[in-house]
């Protein structure tokens, strides 16, 4: 095109996916990649923790999640009530295997939060306990504590690989470099000749701990390529050091154990079949079992016809090896088989060369069954190794699909490279995003600039009456609350993320369409997955536009995450806003279930814990008004502690942005909504409390919204209705305030925590509305600021709980000035 350029530019994922109108596969989809991410403990393994209140004892608790070295933990007696729940590092936390209490003669005591619920201690130890995994020892003690499995493979670790190209032998490999899981490999005596250098993922199914070899028969010698570098005595010596030194260089065994298993093959010596050459996987040829091993692995070489042939190519399979088909499976697929070299013109047919070399052909029970079911499809990126130079990861296109296999176009490849047959199954493939993870170099595209215009509606936040809220931060020893902000090495670090789709998806969210979203996203970084499932969420709605207006970042609200931009397409229109994210795997069970509080559904309706039977909600039985009522937004204000200790709030609205060049902005305003309306839609539909009808006008300009939004404000008079009982106006005798019955207070009302304020709360009979204060983060301070006017339109109560709740507030100032004032 005219005005357009070609220049190499710093690489970002979102601008390339939004620019190619493309999508990320999704994570799921790489299984080793998962696999990787694990740390050894897993969900309903037990261990015994020191209790905070009595550093002295212990007590037993079970693992909910696991992110990176922290651990989720609930004592066990709380059973399904996830309050308690607490955040653990492993490297700093008391934490033990089951049993360990008794051999080392501490001891083991309920804590004080269930001690009512646990009447006989040795007879409820021995019910959770039967038949519990507790969590490995070597993980909890030692040099091994708190590290993350791939990093116990460190530059100068040595391996066994096994020959992959014309025999069973293996060899000793050092490793060179780690990255996430990804292996440069040197073998043992090269020391700095990096010629025969490989990567390897390490699940490969040929690598293996020093000693596999002699544990399974076969022998180790160093491959022919490599064997006339030196001499038989040379190779002996090293052979010898390597012995010597093996405790020091080894690898735990354990760090395998979640290799694919080879099972038997059924294969035969001179069965012909189809196959892709691993060192050049481009196309389809006819191949030959040229030797069967054992009943695990068999040598397979690429026929050619050539009678000058110099050499062959050659490689060692085993059943499920990737890239080997029984005979006609491209003609069925209607996938072009290219011919052997030497093979007399190009019209290949399978009987007439089973004839003419008096071969048989594999048959169909020989290969393993394949799958579509993989989550991949055409046109998705994703990055890729360039199998003719391996230390190149390339951005790649998924160009065509066949049962369990991907054509990859890969950009960016110092030289031109052609489309890549490769499986869905393949430890050469990652997710996007998963080179800048591991602080590697992705191969960025050459990217064409076209001066071009493009009209997008710019989803542009309105500033909100906020507050400063309480920041309370720090690592305290021995364990997290799951809103303390922690770095967790490693950015890798996101738990897997549930879509529960049996709980209440709200007024905004099409239930239909959450039924159809994955299980789960993720692990991977926090920032991309949390992302991911933002979008699912988005797509999700009746009306994609408005679940990004109500994500969008408040420019005014405390901020402590990072900002994405998120897209959504509604009647034709593209939108876009900044979204605020968390970075760190601690936070991310609380930004879900604050996500799903904004979003006014289910707080488990996604997040890390997966709901099974019953959720803790109880959502299923509440209405949709009740469930508004307790978890609805509290859009226009917020309240907690303000800045500098006064109680002094502005309200602004933002400035318009400069229109930039040659680009139109639509400007889309959040409307009010009468706190106090009545929504009797019923759960799930379009309509209701945070869904009414947008306005095909939402594209006006900004100066005459902004006049249009003082005038409603000037104009604007309160009104109220009741839905149910329990927000009836109170009758004379209800608010009678009772000035006789005084409230005896243990502490300072100006030192209350959050957790104090909420301990309140839930004594008193308005404990329905602790949940509030949580949320908003009100402690002692601010809750004596608190006036009728401030509840009504900051809680967006009706008038009878906001009464009810005032009156307990005011007893409290009385106790206050009674007691503390002076």
């Amino acid at each position: 095109d005219a005005g357009s350029s070609v220049e190499e530019m710093e690489f970002n994922w979102d601008e390339y996916l939004e620019d190619t109108g493309a999508t990320a596969a999704p994570h799921g989809s790489f299984k080793h990649v998962d696999t990787s991410l694990q740390n050894g403990f897993a969900p309903g393994m037990k261990l015994e923790v020191a209790v905070k209140s009595d550093q002295n004892t212990y007590w037993v608790a079970t693992i909910i999640t696991t992110c990176g070295q922290l651990l989720l933990l609930r004592y066990d007696g709380y059973g399904e009530d996830r309050k308690a729940d607490f955040w653990c590092d492993i490297l700093t936390a008391d934490l033990h295997p089951i049993g360990w209490c008794q051999q080392n003669k501490k001891i083991l005591k309920v804590p004080e939060g269930i001690k009512d619920k646990i009447p006989d201690q040795e007879e409820f130890l021995q019910r959770v306990l039967k038949g519990a995994c507790s969590a490995p020892a070597n993980l909890l003690e030692g040099l091994h504590r708190g590290k993350n499995p791939l990093d116990l493979i460190a530059p100068g670790s040595r391996l066994e690989l096994q020959n992959l190209r014309d025999s069973l032998e293996a060899w000793i490999v050092n490793v060179v470099e780690n990255v996430g899981g990804r292996l440069k490999l040197r073998y043992e005596g090269l020391e700095d000749l990096d010629k025969f250098d490989q990567w390897l993922f390490y699940l490969d199914p040929f690598l293996h701990q020093v000693g596999w070899a002699a544990q399974h028969g076969y022998s180790l010698q160093p491959p022919l390529a490599i064997r006339s570098l030196r001499s038989e005595a040379d190779w002996q010596e090293i052979l010898k050091k390597v012995k010597e030194e093996e405790e020091e260089s080894s690898v735990p065994t354990d760090l395998f154990k979640d290799k694919p298993v080879i099972g038997v093959h059924s294969f035969s010596e001179g069965m012909k079949l189809e196959a892709v050459d691993p060192m050049a996987p481009f196309v389809i040829s006819p191949a030959t079992v040229l030797k069967v091993y054992n009943d695990k692995y068999f040598l397979i070489e690429m026929d050619d016809l050539r009678p000058e042939r110099a050499s062959s190519q050659r490689y060692v399979c085993h059943v499920g090896s990737a890239g080997i088909f029984p005979v006609q499976w491209s003609l069925k697929n209607g996938l072009h088989l290219s011919p052997p070299p030497g093979y007399p013109g190009q019209d290949f047919d399978w009987a007439d060369y089973l004839k003419q070399c008096g071969a048989e052909a594999a048959s169909q029970s020989c290969f393993p069954s394949l799958t579509s079911d993989h989550g991949f499809k055409e046109n998705m990126k994703l990055e890729a190794v360039n199998p003719v130079d391996p230390e190149e990861v390339c951005i790649a296109t998924v160009t065509k699909l066949k049962d369990s296999y991907l054509w990859l176009q890969l950009e960016g490849s110092k030289k031109p490279v052609p489309e890549c047959i490769v499986s869905v199954e393949s430890m050469n493939i990652f997710p996007v995003g998963w080179c800048e993870t591991n602080g590697y170099q992705l191969r960025p595209p050459r990217k064409a600039i076209v001066n071009k215009q493009k009209k997008i509606a710019v989803v542009q936040p309105e500033k909100q009456i906020l507050s400063s809220r309480t920041v309370h931060d720090g690592l305290k020893n021995q364990e997290l609350n799951s809103s303390d902000s922690v770095v967790i090495n490693g950015k890798y670090c996101c738990p897997k993320i549930y879509f529960n789709h049996r709980c209440f998806s709200g007024p905004y969210l099409n239930k239909g369409r959450i039924a159809e979203l994955p299980q789960s996203v993720g692990p991977g970084n926090c920032v991309l997955v949390l992302k991911e499932v933002l979008t699912l969420l988005i797509n999700a709605a009746y009306k994609p536009s408005r679940v990004l207006r109500e994500l969008q970042l408040d420019e005014e609200a405390a901020w402590h995450g990072h900002g994405e931009t998120l897209k959504a397409k509604y009647k034709g229109k593209s939108y876009r806003a900044t979204v605020e994210v968390v970075r760190t795997a601690d936070r991310v069970a609380d930004f879900c279930r604050k996500t799903c509080i904004k979003l006014e559904c289910c707080p488990n309706l996604f997040g890390p814990q997966m709901v099974l039977d019953k959720c803790s909600e109880n959502c299923s039985v509440l209405t949709k008004t009740k469930y508004t009522h307790y978890y609805g937004k509290r859009k226009n204000k917020r309240i907690g502690r303000p800045p500098g200790g006064h109680s002094n709030l502005e309200v602004a609205m933002k400035k318009p942005n400069k229109r930039r060049k040659r680009r139109k902005h639509f400007f889309v305003h959040k409307k009010k909504r009468s706190s106090t309306s009545v929504d009797n839609t019923p759960a799930g539909s379009p309509q209701g409390s945070g869904a009414e009808e947008e306005d095909d006008q939402d594209e006006s300009e900004l100066s005459h919204s902004l006049a249009q939004d003082r005038d409603k404000r000037k104009r604007k008079l309160r009104t109220f209705s009741f839905s149910d009982d329990e927000n009836k106006p109170p009758s004379p005798k209800d608010i009678k305030m009772e000035v006789a019955e005084k409230l005896q207070l243990d502490s300072n009302p100006l030192e209350w925590s959050v957790a104090d304020v909420v301990r309140f709360l839930k004594s008193t009979d308005c404990a329905p509305l602790a949940r509030i204060f949580l949320d908003q983060e009100i402690d002692g301070q601010a809750l004596l600021l608190l006036t009728l006017p401030t509840v009504q339109e900051c809680m967006d109560l009706k008038l009878g709980p906001a009464i009810k709740l005032c009156h307990h507030i005011e007893r409290v100032k009385l106790a206050f000035y009674q007691q503390f004032a002076n």
